[in-house]
């Protein structure tokens, strides 16, 4: 595999200056993912008579060391272009075609068919499993809507109500422009009218305007009086934002202690109750490597994830034709054309597959303290330093992990998650920004919450440890994490 992989950079490179179509092509084909690949795979299959998916079996065999070699017999440094139709192109196509006679020896070899089974039956159990689209926010209200005993015209003006809503259940169209809308246009009346009725749908805190009237339509909706929290979140909406609960108090004439216990039932309420009603369902993500721990041989082991692709290779019917038609100029062009099309795409797809799995193996090398140990640990790693190392353009890096997906012993990754900048430490040790994001979660973690630290004191902490980091990166880490500044956080 090494010597296949090394061979396909420096023709690459060669080759930069003029971008034939086989080379876009193939930089075309690396940056695709699992699911984009399969989808482009169907195309060129049907697109090309020359072109076939092995019958039976539909998933991709793990590409071993022996295979790679035995493949890489000088069919990197071809030009695919239509020769002049002599004997010795007939037996360069005919080579070619025998070049991927491998496929099938090493698919078969590989791939049984109790692993064949396995994948069918893990297709089928997704496909049992796949959860039915739940209803919208708008057809969860209208369904309750029609159920509403009002006029015919407080109903269409609901209507046009609950249609004007975001996913998060906000009214942020002004009434004026709703009534401006209607034919005839809606007096001011009917539209407060028709927006109470619709606040009182399921879930509490729909169709409210603001954040403040979402929150009171939520206490409306609970049991008991509720006073204090009410005044709160009217009186004293901004202070309670700005975590000024002593002024609160003597504002309200109450302990402390009292509004802190009202603060706990507000935080209870939802911030988009449209948006907790109906979960929005997360995309499809289908892992192209997969990183296993071999516990005997204490490593790390990636190979290409079966059951997400179909392996190709070039219709033996074609092969058959290409001995025929020494004699038809005609069809011997033809055949000619598929077939190097064909190969094209099989040089393509399976150059994608072996740069996308060395990748892999340089990401699990350098990160192994974060398989082991955590996020804590993931290391600086450039595209930049990796593209030197296997002597291609970052540009290349870059197409090979864009929108690719790894499943570790952690959990499923985007590939670009293992790539990231970072400082070195007063010892030399070199943190990746993860890592520092993690140190700082820490450190505020284990802050006096009575007197919480501001950023500065963040970043003190930060460079008695050796790390030195700016004010503003500590800022930029607090709101990836949904931290609040320390005048926020501060509890009493």
């Amino acid at each position: 595999m090494s010597q296949i992989l090394s061979q396909i950079p420096r023709q690459l490179l060669r080759q930069e200056q003029r971008l034939t179509p086989q080379l876009i092509q193939a930089m075309d084909i690396l940056q695709l993912n699992a699911l984009a690949l399969e989808s482009r795979i169907a195309q060129e299959v049907d697109g090309n008579p020359a072109l076939e998916v092995l019958p039976g079996d539909e998933d991709v065999p793990e590409v071993s060391e022996s295979a790679a070699e035995e493949s890489s017999g000088g069919d990197d440094e071809r030009a695919l272009v239509v020769g002049d139709g002599s004997g010795a192109e007939f037996e360069r196509l005919d080579s070619l075609v025998r070049e991927y006679d491998w496929i099938d020896d090493e698919y078969r070899g590989s791939y049984s068919r109790s692993r064949a089974d396995e994948a069918a039956d893990s297709k089928q159990e997704a496909m049992n499993n796949a959860v039915a689209r739940p209803p919208s926010l708008q057809e969860h209200l209208d369904e309750q809507w029609s159920l509403v005993d009002v006029s015919p015209r407080i109903r269409d003006i609901g209507t046009r109500i609950i249609a004007e809503l975001d996913d998060n259940g906000r009214l942020t169209t002004a009434l004026q422009t709703i009534a401006q809308d209607l034919d005839p246009p809606a007096s001011m009346d009917e539209l407060l009218f028709a927006l109470r009725e619709v606040q009182l749908l399921d879930p509490p805190g729909v169709a409210a305007r603001n954040l403040q009237e979402c929150l009171l339509l939520q206490l409306d909706a609970l049991p008991g009086e509720n006073e204090l929290e009410r005044r709160i979140l009217q009186e004293h909406f901004d202070d309670l934002q700005r975590n000024r609960i002593p002024q609160i108090a003597k504002a309200l004439g109450v302990e402390v202690d009292e509004v802190k216990a009202a603060i706990e039932v507000i935080g209870r309420l939802s911030l988009s109750p449209g948006s907790d009603l109906v979960a929005t369902p997360a995309p499809a993500v289908v892992p192209d490597l997969v990183v296993e721990y071999d516990e005997a041989a204490d490593r790390y082991d990636v190979r290409l994830a079966r059951g997400n692709l179909r392996e190709l290779r070039i219709s033996p019917e074609f092969r058959e034709l290409l001995e025929r038609s020494r004699g038809d100029p005609k069809t011997r062009e033809y055949v000619k054309q598929k077939i190097e099309a064909a190969a094209a795409i099989v040089d393509a797809v399976r150059f994608r597959r072996e740069r996308l799995l060395e990748v892999g193996r340089h990401v699990v090398a350098a990160q192994r303290d974060f398989l082991d140990r955590g996020e804590k640990h993931l290391r600086i790693l450039r595209m930049s330093d990796l593209a030197e190392r296997l002597g291609c353009d970052p540009s290349t890096i870059s197409r090979t992990v864009d929108e690719k997906y790894v499943q570790t012993p952690r959990g499923v990754y985007p590939l670009r998650f293992f790539f990231t900048g970072g400082a070195a430490t007063d010892e030399g040790e070199e943190l990746g920004w993860a890592s520092i994001r993690a140190k700082v979660e820490e450190i505020i973690a284990g802050e006096d919450k009575s007197n919480p630290l501001s950023d500065d004191e963040i970043v003190a902490r930060l460079s008695q440890a050796g790390v030195e980091i700016k004010r503003r990166t500590v800022a930029k880490y607090r709101a990836q994490l949904n931290i609040p500044p320390a005048r926020q956080r501060r509890r009493y």
